[in-house]
């Protein structure tokens, strides 16, 4: 039973000198609902930028739908297609422009609203 108290002591004072250190490189500081401050280590380095990403995809999204219905499905087709036929930074761009079904659904959706 000791030595298992002991792991466990090890284990927290591992966790606590982690925390130390990270709080070392900065803390954010925040106030609990009765009033405690606690002290969390600041996150650093790279993160994913999830919501630029999604929106970034989103816009693309839109702009496509846009030029479907403008252009036609027929006419966008064949635009994408002579991109298909150019440079590698063209065929890339065809590949992007592509219109899938999603792309095709959406513009079908606000067609049917008179837009």
């Amino acid at each position: 039973m000791a030595y298992l108290g002991a792991q466990q002591l090890e284990k927290r004072l591992t966790r606590i000198d982690v925390k130390r250190r990270a709080m070392a490189k900065g803390a954010i500081f925040s106030v609990n609902h009765d009033g405690l401050i606690i002290a969390r280590p600041r996150r650093r380095g790279p993160r994913f930028p999830v919501k630029g990403m999604f929106l970034s995809l989103l816009g693309l999204m839109i702009f496509k739908v846009g030029l479907v219905i403008v252009l036609g499905a027929s006419t966008y087709g064949q635009h994408v297609q002579e991109l298909a036929e150019g440079s590698p930074v063209e065929r890339a761009g065809a590949w992007v422009m592509e219109a899938g079904p999603a792309t095709l659904w959406a513009a079908k959706q606000v067609k049917s609203f008179g837009i």
